[in-house]
């Protein structure tokens, strides 16, 4: 089954963090990262640039509308997502339980409903 685990966390500039815990910040997801690797369940990691070179855009009645920024303003953001290939939610929340941002942040997990995978929309056993 395909996870996505949803970084949720303040960022580094809202958080006031210093350069000693981006340091350690660097250091535990590259290990994070490796870790999932090594085991073969990571499809993909993404840390996502600041919120603030975010944009956003949506479409009604065939109009355009472009807007600098999140969609929602909240505290938290979504901050990285890392996509897994594991048997089930209770191996999902084990390497979730692992990730740096669960001592910060929060981790959401989400089942992926349909895949792109091999040229074609699959529905993941």
């Amino acid at each position: 089954m395909q996870y996505s685990l949803l970084v949720m966390s303040k960022e580094a500039d809202d958080a006031e963090v210093d350069e000693a815990a981006m340091e350690w910040g660097r250091k535990a997801f590259d290990a994070y990262a490796k870790s999932l690797d090594a085991a073969g369940v990571l499809i993909s990691a993404d840390i996502l640039q600041p919120v603030s070179v975010a944009t956003t855009i949506s479409v009604r009645d065939g109009d355009l509308t472009v807007q600098d920024g999140p969609f929602a303003d909240s505290k938290e953001r979504l901050n990285g997502t890392f996509v897994l290939e594991v048997p089930d939610l209770d191996a999902a929340i084990g390497w979730a339980e692992k990730c740096p941002a669960a001592l910060y942040g929060a981790v959401e997990i989400r089942p992926s409903a349909v895949i792109f995978r091999d040229g074609e929309w699959q529905t993941p056993a």
